[in-house]
């Protein structure tokens, strides 16, 4: 019988919600293995998670019988819970509603994989609305900036 073979480069890019700088240095690399963890858990590939205090960029490698909206559902609730069950934050944690999902081609991994790795030195010169609204403007995906992520 003939078999099914894809795979699919995603970045998901989504944030704290109402933008708030939650995440922090002393924690946030346990979050992204968790983050990493619920991937390879689902059956997917995680190739980085990284990002700042207020926002996340994600990379996978998508097999096709997961939608991406369920897998995004998935890290931003038990992403949650970990945050909030370690009482990791004042307050209750929560990421905002929505994300941006972006693909790419095997030829573009290295490249991804270098632009997530390096968000620190990238945020120095952009701010995240700036790199999201690039995002969406790059991928000529239509938007209404009043339905975009609730910005500070």
């Amino acid at each position: 019988m003939a078999g099914t073979y894809s795979q699919i480069y995603i970045q998901i890019v989504f944030a704290v919600k109402v933008r708030q700088n939650l995440i922090h240095p002393a924690w946030k690399d346990a979050l992204h293995k968790y983050i990493a963890g619920i991937i390879k858990g689902k059956g997917q590939k995680p190739i980085i998670v990284n990002g700042m205090p207020d926002h996340l960029h994600i990379f996978v490698g998508l097999r096709p019988a997961m939608a991406i909206s369920d897998l995004v559902r998935d890290i931003k609730n038990n992403s949650s819970n970990f945050i909030n069950d370690r009482h990791l934050v004042n307050g209750k944690f929560s990421w905002q509603e929505g994300f941006g999902a972006f693909s790419y081609a095997h030829s573009q991994i290295e490249q991804v994989y270098n632009y997530i790795l390096n968000q620190e030195a990238h945020h120095q010169r952009k701010t995240f609305k700036t790199e999201y609204v690039e995002f969406l403007n790059t991928f000529d995906i239509p938007f209404d900036e009043k339905y975009l992520f609730e910005w500070c």
